[in-house]
C-alpha cells in the first residue's frame, strides 16, 4: 500500500486524472488530498464530482483549503467579494451554475467534511498552509490559520540548511513533526516546477492554477508524478488565469 499527497488542483480535473493515471494509483493506496480542489480552471465543480465518486473505491484524505472555505461559504450564504472573484472565484460560480440543487447539496456534504489537518501513524503532518502555535495544531484558537498561514513555509525556506532538528535555533513547530506536507503557496514562486522540500516541510503546490503542474508526491520513497502544465490542459482558457 502506498500513500500520495496530492497538490492544489484548482478546477484542472484533467491534470488531475493525467497525474493520477501516470501515478499508478491502486484502490488499496491512501490519498490525501491537500485543498484547493476549487477556483481557476473550469471544471471547478466537476472537480469535486469526481473527488465524491474516488472516494467510493479509494481510502481519500480531503484536507480544506482557502478556496474551498471560500466556495463552501458563497454555496451557503451567496456572499462573495471582490478579492475572491479575482482569484479564481467567477470560475467556480460559473461552472456550479451547470449543477442541479440536488448535485449542490451533495457539494456541501463534501465541503464540510473536510478536515483541516490530518497527521497519519508516522508522525506526518498534512495540511494545506500551516499552523501557528508552538504546541501543535491540536492547540490552534483560530482554524483560518490552518489555510491561509504562510509562515510556516516561510520560515521553512528562509532556515539555516545546516541546522539540525535538535539544534537549539531550530523552530518548535517543525519539531513536533517527521515530516509536514503542504500546498497554498506555489513553488514557482521560486522558479520550481516540482515539490520543494525545506527543512522537514514539503510544498506540494507546483502552480497548477497558473503556468505550472499539478503533482503528486509518493511521501514514502518521494517519487514525483507531474500533469502537463495545467494551461495547456485548457488552452481556450489560459488567458484566464
Amino acid at each position: 500500500m502506498k500513500t500520495f499527497a496530492i497538490g492544489d488542483i484548482h478546477g484542472g480535473l484533467k491534470a488531475l486524472k493525467q497525474a493520477l493515471k501516470k501515478a499508478n494509483v491502486k484502490n488499496e493506496d491512501t490519498l490525501i488530498f491537500l485543498g484547493d480542489y476549487v477556483d481557476g480552471w473550469s471544471d471547478s465543480a466537476n472537480v469535486v464530482s469526481y473527488l465524491i465518486e474516488l472516494a467510493k473505491e479509494k481510502t481519500c484524505i480531503f484536507i480544506r483549503g482557502n478556496h474551498d472555505d471560500l466556495v463552501q461559504h458563497w454555496l451557503e450564504t451567496e456572499e462573495m467579494n471582490d478579492k475572491w472573484l479575482q482569484h479564481g472565484g467567477q470560475s467556480s460560480i460559473d461552472a456550479y451554475r451547470k449543477l442541479s440543487s440536488e448535485e449542490i447539496e451533495n457539494h456541501l456534504h463534501f465541503y464540510r467534511e473536510m478536515v483541516n489537518y490530518y497527521i497519519d501513524n508516522n508522525n506526518r503532518l498534512f495540511l494545506h498552509a500551516g499552523f501557528a502555535n508552538m504546541h501543535g495544531p491540536e492547540q490552534e484558537y483560530n482554524d483560518y490559520t490552518f489555510y491561509w498561514d504562510r509562515t510556516l513555509w516561510e520560515m521553512a525556506l528562509s532556515l539555516d540548511k545546516n541546522l539540525k532538528k535538535d539544534d537549539l535555533f531550530f523552530p518548535k513547530r517543525l519539531q513536533l513533526f517527521d515530516e509536514i506536507f503542504i500546498g497554498h503557496t506555489p513553488t514557482t514562486r521560486i522558479n520550481k516546477t516540482e515539490p520543494v522540500n525545506a527543512a522537514n516541510v514539503w510544498n506540494v503546490d507546483t502552480g497548477a492554477a497558473f503556468k505550472g503542474p499539478l503533482s503528486i508526491i509518493n511521501v514514502d520513497s518521494k517519487e514525483i508524478f507531474q500533469s502537463d502544465p495545467v494551461y495547456k490542459l485548457y488552452a481556450e482558457e489560459a488567458g484566464r488565469n
